[in-house]
């Protein structure tokens, strides 16, 4: 078909010009502000992982397990039937070695502990430290090799139903690198 004959086609169908150009330019201004309202900063969840602590750092599995301490910031209303999990997993740049870690606790369980060990914050939000073990294996139960791993660690609030645990809420993860010699 040579451009000529493309040419007079296009000349016969005015309408369907004219209606693709109806058509960018009203969707033109939706996906500007669809693109606007993307751009838009998340605002934090009420949960927050404070900080982050491995020791001993750096780790060496023959000299016994490392410990992840996480404290983690509650929010104020927060039910004492809830659950608090915190996990992390533990992976090499390869991704070929990876450990999952989690644990699991009632929040009125934590909360007694926590208000038992140390006065409440400025803020008046509880603040609770929870403690991860690793035994410096993988997947496989084989003893991690030497080099750098990358972790992440992540808090999640569960309410209890009828149909098991669902998520509530959300905290945004921390990362890092740990060194394994």
């Amino acid at each position: 078909m040579d451009d000529a004959h493309r040419l007079g086609r296009f000349r016969r169908c005015p309408s369907l010009a004219l209606w693709f150009i109806g058509l960018c330019l009203l969707l033109g201004p939706l996906m500007a502000e669809a693109a606007k309202r993307q751009h838009r900063e998340a605002r934090p969840p009420d949960l927050k992982i404070l900080s982050v602590s491995l020791t001993p750092a750096p780790y060496s599995p023959t000299d016994g397990p490392m410990e992840i301490a996480v404290e983690v910031e509650l929010p104020h209303s927060v039910q004492d039937s809830a659950l608090l999990e915190v996990s992390s997993l533990i992976t090499s740049p390869s991704k070929r070695s990876l450990k999952f870690l989690a644990d699991r606790q009632p929040v009125k369980d934590i909360r007694s502990a926590a208000s038992a060990a140390s006065s409440a914050p400025a803020d008046g939000k509880p603040h609770v430290n929870l403690l991860l073990t690793w035994d410096g294996k993988d997947q496989s139960k084989q003893l991690v090799q030497t080099g750098r791993y990358d972790y992440e660690v992540r808090a999640k609030l569960l309410e209890v139903s009828d149909k098991g645990p669902r998520t509530q809420m959300v905290a945004w993860p921390k990362r890092g690198v740990l060194e394994v010699k």
